[in-house]
């Protein structure tokens, strides 16, 4: 009989896409549904880099490039990425690939060796493929939670609990799916000074929502002392820029860089070549759409705030960045007897026409924050009224009567 190998059958998945089949297979027989469920901006890419995509195909930029990208596009990312966070950052410590999440899977594989049992600590609740990717390259993931007294922060007494002899790295996200929080500098101070407890110790900073910060400053752990060699900077076109399947991302160290530009070699060769140029201009080029797109989204932010913390059951803290709302929705299950935030799920998708995900689709519940949902406000205005005034009905016609 032909099996699959133990690493394929414990290959995860994102359960963004899991639901939205689910959706699309409802809308396919007719349902009208609100969707919050993709973290994909809602607006088009702007048109200078639309036209600068289309003056590389008329310029026959049909070819492969280097592995780690062109000249062009690594200088404006390292140029970019010294701007916003304040550090110098080389055209040779940037290597491009297709999209920023293909360099969690080469950030393990080039600093944990599989079944040596290394260890990878990473945010709980988090980006599901953090932990798929430990399993499938076997390195030892362990969860750090985050706590909604924390403003959706891990305590850094925690972190230095789960640091061991075989910790190899620890991944940080600002701002943070699945809550929408955003690590301040002083919370990142708090890591910085536990890390450098534990020299061996990589940091992977995924900052791919580093330019949607509505509170406060975007800070990187790489700006902080002794810490930029350690940290792997992740970053990409695909949130600010709306680009999201243009597929460009990028990641910044000097002493992996060449090792990066190795892995893409024997993975997908190279990003295509005209979302690099396209990209190029993204970066170069006038930031007003970009900006305009995140003013709209910190008003959406505002909104979808004031809307859920109107509905019965629901509290939901101001997200601090990314376009994420994660409410706490404890009391809302109690209200309708629903077992957990996953049976609240399904029921506001087909009882309500609202598609969220559960927290259990980003790892286990932290221990003590009870039940909470998220959406994605990636998604224009009406919608939102619209879709949070569904779930407000389905409360006020499911809560049961309080027992006698």
């Amino acid at each position: 009989m032909l099996a699959l190998s133990r690493r394929a059958a414990s290959l995860g998945t994102e359960n963004a896409f899991v639901v939205l089949a689910e959706v699309n297979a409802l809308l396919r027989a007719g349902r009208d549904i609100v969707s919050f469920c993709i973290g994909q901006p809602d607006f088009p890419t702007p048109t200078l880099i639309q036209d600068a995509a289309v003056a590389a195909v008329r310029g026959g930029k049909h070819g492969y490039t280097p592995s780690a990208g062109i000249d062009e596009l690594r200088a404006a990312a390292a140029a970019s990425m010294s701007r916003l966070r304040g550090i110098p950052i080389g055209p040779d410590e940037v290597v491009v690939g297709a999209g920023a999440k293909p360099f969690i899977a080469y950030a393990i594989a080039s600093v944990t060796d599989h079944g040596a049992g290394d260890e990878v600590i990473f945010p709980v609740p988090g980006f599901p493929i953090y932990e798929s990717q430990c399993m499938a390259l076997g390195a030892v993931p362990v969860g750090l939670p985050l706590r909604e007294s924390r403003r959706f922060a891990f305590d850094p007494d925690e972190l230095a609990a789960r640091i061991s002899p075989k910790t190899r790295l620890l991944i940080l996200n600002t701002p943070h799916n699945p809550t929408g929080g955003l690590l301040t500098r002083a919370d990142l101070e708090a890591i910085a000074q536990v890390l450098r407890r534990h020299p061996q110790v990589w940091v992977y900073a995924d900052e791919i929502y580093s330019r949607l910060v509505y509170d406060g400053q975007f800070t990187s752990i790489a700006a902080l002392p002794d810490m930029q060699e350690r940290t792997i900077i992740a970053d990409g076109v695909s949130k600010t820029y709306a680009m999201t399947g243009w597929r460009i991302g990028f990641a910044a160290n000097r002493t992996l860089a060449p090792v990066f530009t190795r892995w893409i070699t024997n993975t997908e060769s190279c990003a295509a070549q005209v979302s690099q140029w396209a990209a190029v201009q993204a970066l170069d080029g006038p930031q007003d759409e970009a900006e305009a797109m995140r003013a709209r989204f910190a008003a959406r932010r505002d909104l979808i705030a004031r809307l859920l913390n109107q509905v019965p059951g629901f509290s939901c803290a101001s997200p601090g960045g990314a376009f994420y709302a994660w409410p706490n929705v404890t009391e809302a299950c109690a209200l309708i007897g629903a077992a957990d935030s996953e049976e609240l799920r399904r029921r506001l998708l087909h009882e309500a026409g609202v598609a969220v995900l559960a927290d259990i689709h980003f790892g286990p519940r932290v221990a003590g924050d009870g039940q909470h949902i998220r959406f994605s406000y990636a998604t224009d205005e009406g919608s939102i009224e619209q879709g949070v005034a569904r779930i407000a009905e389905f409360m006020r016609n499911n809560t049961r009567p309080p027992r006698q």
